[in-house]
């Protein structure tokens, strides 16, 4: 899927995961995974940091995106025109849209503040990432089930942990 049919389409749902790794060993499986769905079209990386703090406190850390600096302000234009619409009126949106807009002025969502908040709570010998990922996939059978009149009743990741939790309430 090319990027104009991304724009023309909409916005795909996006996911934030936030992983933690207690004793990383980063060999790259997780970077060629990203990228093969990234190459794929399936996914785009709205933005994302990874923070990583050595066994004496040293950090590194980087911040990567799919998105140019324009697409990032159109994101974070939606994303705060969104959050004014919970506000509740034409004026909040509009402030929320121009807010987000300027977020996203430098390439990103996640703040850079962000990394060092990261970095701060994270123990030494660790690591963590926080990821904003856009499902491009959902997009054509979102608009097929719009097309059909359909609407969305309800929307839920389900986890492992939930199976785990459903298969215990079961058994008692």
């Amino acid at each position: 899927m090319s990027d104009d049919n991304n724009q023309a389409a909409g916005v795909g749902p996006v996911q934030m995961m936030v992983l933690g790794f207690s004793e990383p060993e980063f060999t790259g499986k997780i970077a060629a995974e990203l990228d093969r769905l990234r190459n794929n079209d399936l996914v785009r990386i709205i933005d994302a940091i990874v923070v990583q703090k050595d066994d004496e406190g040293d950090i590194t850390g980087m911040q990567v995106s799919d998105l140019t600096q324009q697409e990032a302000m159109e994101m974070g234009a939606i994303a705060g025109a969104l959050v004014g619409l919970g506000e509740g009126d034409e004026d909040a949106v509009v402030e929320g849209a121009i807010l987000g807009a300027e977020e996203g002025a430098d390439g990103h969502l996640i703040p850079d503040e962000e990394v060092w908040y990261v970095a701060d709570v994270i123990p030494n010998g660790s690591a963590a990432a926080i990821i904003l990922l856009e499902h491009l996939w959902a997009i054509p059978l979102r608009s097929a089930i719009v097309d059909a009149g359909g609407v969305a009743l309800a929307d839920e990741w389900i986890h492992a942990s939930d199976l785990i939790e459903i298969g215990i309430e079961a058994s008692l």
